[in-house]
């Protein structure tokens, strides 16, 4: 039962910190969070209980626990800013160049069909350098301010 409990209680913080990061408009909804986690902690277990390796189990869960979340534009904005322009600001002023960038770089997105898997397919590398340079040209045009 504890172990069950501590799966429930990993779930729902790994979902929540998606939610916060990456999805705001769903980071206070407590029924799905609640829901969401349950099915994940639950399908870890049975999973497991049915003789699967850590990592199927984990595969499993994590399917369940952010199945329907969509691929992040901000992360994706978020992302560039942090592996490409760190070295011309500081650490804290990462993430509010990014939330500033991200209304600069929405128009990138509507070329790409955004799906769940996005990120893991060589169009996620075109868009990837594509922000970059969206990014570059604003940061050349009009400065860090």
């Amino acid at each position: 039962m504890d172990t069950q409990q501590k799966d429930l209680s990993y779930f729902k913080l790994r979902l929540q910190e998606l939610l916060n990061t990456s999805f705001p408009e769903k980071a206070f909804d407590t029924k799905f969070i609640d829901q969401r986690s349950s099915w994940a902690a639950n399908a870890y277990e049975g999973t497991f209980q049915s003789g699967n390796s850590i990592e199927q189990c984990n595969e499993i869960a994590n399917y369940i626990l952010f199945e329907g979340l969509h691929f992040s534009k901000f992360d994706t904005v978020f992302k560039v800013v942090c592996n490409e322009f760190d070295t011309i600001m500081v650490d804290e002023e990462l993430r509010p160049f990014a939330l500033k960038m991200f209304p600069i770089c929405e128009p990138v997105f509507t070329k790409y069909q955004l799906t769940d898997d996005f990120a893991y397919g060589y169009e996620f590398d075109v868009l990837y350098t594509e922000i970059t340079g969206t990014v570059a040209i604003w940061i050349e045009e009009n400065g860090l301010q």
